[in-house]
């Protein structure tokens, strides 16, 4: 996907964002497997917070997932003592596709939390957390990979980031997966030889990659338990097997190809512009990793500035639904001091 106009923005009622029921912002991070709200006032001040259970449409149906999500927003407002806000802004996993954002902000809006909606994907989130302004690029990799950016002037690069059929690689199912591939071939004399084919198996008490194989084939050891070896990868990489070390320097690359495509289609590329990198995997500050994004990253964009974010995404949806407010930069700062950011 190219350069796109702003997606998911929905409006309940007239009046300009800097009116409406109560000058305050309603932050929506909400994840696969967790959800933040924070209510913020136009001075960046935190009125209140509520965390609830991750937010997954695609499992239990928008309508559903929107329940859950309800029942945290209403804990957050009563502690701030409000019933709605100015401005809703969710940044909300699953939110792949601008035509998702778009239906996900149509029934927010219909919950009344706030007089105007955004709905964004989680990223921007990430994004937003670890930049001063809006403008700069992010990569996230924790169970997928995805990557945005954007502009102050309100256009964004995104990618579909819906896996394989998008041409994702990587994010820490798909290492363990590469690993498990790598691992088999080695034992069974497909492949060439790593100590992946030790340390997987190993990393479940098991002496060989074919009973490794067997009890995932067999559910003798839980789907969801593949993320685990994802870091028995880098922990392979950083005692020096080849094959790790090439898996490990092809997501380098991956992050960084991300990065710098986002980057170009934001003409951003030639400028001093921040490239935030959030998810378990990259936060983890594994050595090799690091070390390889830094290097590849200096070559194809040599200006670009690099970070890990530590603070918490719903910082990040906070400072979007600032933005939207017009609200001065001490009120920004207030906040980032709130969350460590």
């Amino acid at each position: 996907m190219g350069v796109n106009e702003p997606g998911g923005h929905e409006r309940a009622g007239g009046g300009s964002a800097a009116t409406g029921p109560a000058p305050a912002v309603l932050a929506v991070d909400a994840g696969n497997s967790k959800t933040d709200v924070a209510v913020v006032d136009a001075e960046g001040s935190v009125l209140a917070t509520a965390r609830g259970d991750g937010f997954q449409p695609p499992r239990t149906g928008v309508a559903a997932a929107l329940d859950g999500l309800d029942d945290t927003v209403r804990q957050a407002l009563r502690a701030a003592g409000l019933r709605s806000v100015t401005h809703v802004s969710a940044c909300l996993a699953n939110a792949d596709l601008p035509v998702e954002e778009a239906e996900l902000a149509t029934a927010v809006r219909a919950r009344g939390w706030g007089r105007t909606v955004e709905v964004r994907n989680d990223t921007f989130a990430i994004l937003r957390a670890g930049a001063d302004e809006p403008r700069g690029v992010a990569v996230v990799c924790g169970a997928g990979i995805n990557c945005v950016g954007m502009v102050p002037d309100g256009r964004t690069a995104r990618f579909p980031a819906v896996g394989r059929i998008s041409g994702d690689w990587g994010g820490g199912a798909g290492l363990a997966e590469e690993a498990l591939w790598f691992a088999a071939r080695a034992e069974d004399g497909r492949g060439e030889p790593t100590e992946l084919a030790r340390t997987l198996p190993g990393h479940f008490g098991l002496p060989s990659m074919y009973a490794l194989i067997e009890a995932l084939h067999l559910g003798r050891i839980a789907a969801g338990r593949r993320y685990e070896l994802a870091p028995v990868l880098f922990s392979t990489a950083a005692a020096g097997d080849a094959v790790a070390c090439a898996v490990v320097d092809r997501l380098a690359h991956e992050v960084v190809l991300m990065a710098t495509v986002a980057l170009g289609r934001l003409g951003l590329l030639g400028e001093q512009a921040p490239v935030v990198l959030g998810g378990s995997v990259l936060a983890a500050r594994h050595p090799r990793l690091d070390d390889g994004i830094a290097e590849s990253l200096a070559v194809r964009a040599p200006k670009a500035v690099l970070s890990v974010v530590t603070a918490p995404p719903v910082l990040g949806a906070a400072l979007l639904g600032l933005d939207r407010l017009g609200a001065q930069s001490r009120a920004q700062a207030r906040l980032r001091s709130r969350y460590g950011g």
